[in-house]
């Protein structure tokens, strides 16, 4: 297959961000809007074909793998043969399928913006913004090389700075867009640091083992006792970005971006790019470093456990779905760490064959990362018609929206099916084999994983029905003037029908025949003890939460919150860890760090530079009597400087 033709996947978005950032106060919103997505389409259909090609027309080589095929890499930076920085794009099943996941949801949310960012100011700057976002997560996904991902991966974070903070304006939307750059800037210098000690020890910053040469292939074995350092320091990066406890408080307030933006970066890309980065290092932590590996598994156990307690308690919508987002990245991460035996037990001596052989996770964590993209894009669209009618995030200002909004709440319940894991929806199939690998790496992981998905379903038909049942403020506040509600216009509701159509189907999608964790052809058997035992609890779940919630009144759950309310005030303020972490920065970092470095700044290095200066002005002053100008001043000095040459070549003599 010829893939000459793929550089434009980056190009084009490059170039439209280019064209609108400069030109596009001087288009009609309409011309410029058209532009975005007419480009986010074609590169939608390239990406479409690139996959379609790999997969379907490429196939398996006679190894029975997936070729890696880099279509080009050029030397952007060279110092010598050891220290050179390329540049270009590797196709690879991962990549291939990222590429589908990202153009999908980027065209959906270009489209859908048509609407919702009908008559903003600056509707041109957030189309370029998104472009440069797509163009951005691209260049991440199909990297040749660490250097490059890590160069993408900051241009992310930059294209999220920017669409976060689209309301500059407001200052909380500056605020959180300045908390989401320094946060993950944090994470990132981690990231930096474990590929500096990588490319150091290994002399490469290639990042695929079957694409290393023999000699760094030795580099690598003979520095196996630095890589479990080098590849958590990566991880950590990682869970920055896809907003791991606890470095997960900037994404709750990312939400104060334009609504099709948080879609963009919890379903397609900002999120998502901490599971790529450690699906793209997993063959090195099964190698070098397992032990990291579990620990990956039980870091992001917490933290899906974590944001489904204050998801329970939320009454911003948005934030409801943000920390969906993190439980439901935290599913992917404990996918991934549990393709490794319990080191608890002795299930298997050699754990490289059991990865091999029981890849389960690494393909059940991919196949989730695609639905998941899928039924969060949908919700959050979803999300966005019901505040663009409402005008607020607040569950409080709405309810019994079914009547006003029939296809908004539709596709949302399709959204709140597919997440809770009912079949024939595809999160079911997806979180359904997670759970399979966790109970194969240990029952207590299985068993706390399940309770999470159990957690998941109650808070999304909490919110469900909220939205769609509750008390209906219209009804309520008519006689204030409260605004009726209606269906949102054809340019939003289109995106949303396609995206529910996709969590429809996408599921029956034989994952593991396309992406595996040894590259060999991987079929699913489904574990029907887990996957009735796992809808059973979603089920139940979901009759809690319409026994609390579908009525007009919710006694229940006001009893609940009136009888624990020390708990409900914790989870509804994130177990404070805002607070947490501004007392570490304010008390500790500003305290013992920052002030110290400002006092020697102060007192040390401009004081000497001060002193330079001081001591230059006085030489100056008690020289200056020697230019003074008058002529009588310089003869008495050339006489006396004169006589005192003299006597000095006198005395020698």
């Amino acid at each position: 297959m010829d893939y000459s033709y793929v550089f434009l996947i980056l190009l084009l978005p490059a170039l439209t961000f280019l064209l609108l950032g400069l030109l596009g106060m001087k288009m009609p919103h309409k011309v410029a809007g058209l532009i975005g997505t007419i480009s986010m389409g074609v590169v939608t259909a390239m990406c479409y074909y690139t996959a379609i090609s790999y997969f379907l027309i490429e196939g398996r080589g006679a190894d029975g793998l997936y070729p890696t095929i880099t279509s080009f890499n050029f030397a952007w930076l060279k110092f010598n043969e050891l220290l050179t920085f390329n540049i270009g794009f590797r196709i690879m099943p991962i990549s291939a399928m990222m590429l589908v996941v990202i153009s999908t949801i980027s065209l959906m949310v270009h489209i859908y913006s048509f609407g919702y960012m009908h008559g903003e100011k600056g509707f041109q700057r957030y189309y370029a913004f998104l472009n440069l976002f797509t163009m951005s997560m691209l260049g991440l996904v199909v990297a040749t090389n660490i250097f490059q991902m890590y160069l993408f991966w900051e241009l992310v974070g930059v294209s999220s700075y920017l669409l976060i903070g689209f309301y500059y304006p407001k200052h909380a939307a500056v605020a959180a867009s300045k908390k989401a750059f320094i946060v993950t800037r944090f994470a990132d210098l981690f990231f930096l640091i474990g590929i500096l000690i990588f490319s150091y020890y290994v002399g490469t910053f290639n990042f695929d083992v079957t694409l290393m040469s023999p000699e760094e292939l030795q580099r690598m074995h003979e520095a196996a006792w630095i890589m479990p350092t080098a590849l958590f320091l990566m991880f950590i990066g990682g869970a920055g970005k896809s907003a791991m406890f606890p470095l997960h408080i900037w994404l709750p307030d990312a939400m104060e971006g334009p609504t099709p933006v948080s879609a963009l970066i919890h379903a397609a890309t900002m999120v998502v790019a901490g599971v790529f980065l450690v699906a793209s290092l997993y063959p090195m932590f099964i190698e070098f470093a397992p032990e990291a590996l579990h620990w990956v598994a039980y870091i992001a156990a917490f933290t899906a456990f974590y944001a489904a307690s204050v998801a329970c308690c939320q009454s911003d919508i948005k934030r409801v779905l943000a920390f969906s987002t993190i439980s439901q990245i935290g599913f992917m991460l404990v996918a991934l760490g549990v393709c490794m035996p319990d080191p608890t037990t002795n299930a298997m001596a050699d754990t490289a064959e059991y990865a091999h052989v029981n890849g389960l996770g690494y393909m059940a964590g991919m196949f989730h990362l695609f639905t998941h993209a899928m039924f969060k894009g949908l919700l959050f669209l979803c999300a966005g018609c019901i505040i663009e009618v409402v005008g607020s995030n607040e569950k409080a200002y709405m309810g019994n929206l079914h009547k006003y909004m029939p296809i908004t709440h539709i596709t949302f319940l399709i959204g709140c099916l597919a997440i809770a894991g009912i079949p024939p929806f595809s999160g079911f199939f997806s979180k359904d084999e997670i759970l399979v690998a966790c109970y194969n790496f240990s029952p207590w992981m299985g068993a706390f994983m399940s309770f999470v998905a159990m957690m998941t379903a109650f808070y999304m038909f909490r919110l469900y029905y909220v939205i769609f049942w509750g008390k209906g403020y219209y009804e309520t506040h008519m006689s204030e003037g409260a605004k009726k509600p209606h269906e949102a216009p054809m340019t939003m509701t289109i995106p949303l029908i396609i995206l529910a159509a996709v969590t429809c189907v996408c599921g029956f999608i034989p994952a593991g025949h396309f992406v595996s964790a040894n590259g060999v052809s991987f079929d699913i058997h489904m574990d029907w003890t887990v996957a009735g035992t796992s809808v059973g609890l979603a089920v139940i779940s979901i009759l809690v939460a319409t026994y609390m919630y579908a009525g007009q009144e919710t006694p229940l759950a006001d009893k609940l919150q009136r009888t624990f309310p020390r708990l409900h005030q914790a989870a509804y303020r994130r177990f404070y860890m805002d607070e947490v972490w501004m007392y570490f920065t304010h008390k500790i970092v500003f305290r013992f760090f920052s002030r110290p470095i400002a006092w020697f700044d102060r007192h040390v290095v401009d004081g000497s530079l001060n002193f330079m200066a001081w001591a230059s002005n006085a030489a100056g002053e008690s020289i200056r009597i020697w230019q003074s100008g008058d002529v009588r001043h310089y003869a008495v000095w050339f006489i006396s400087g004169s006589v005192a040459l003299t006597l000095m070549l006198l005395s020698f003599v």
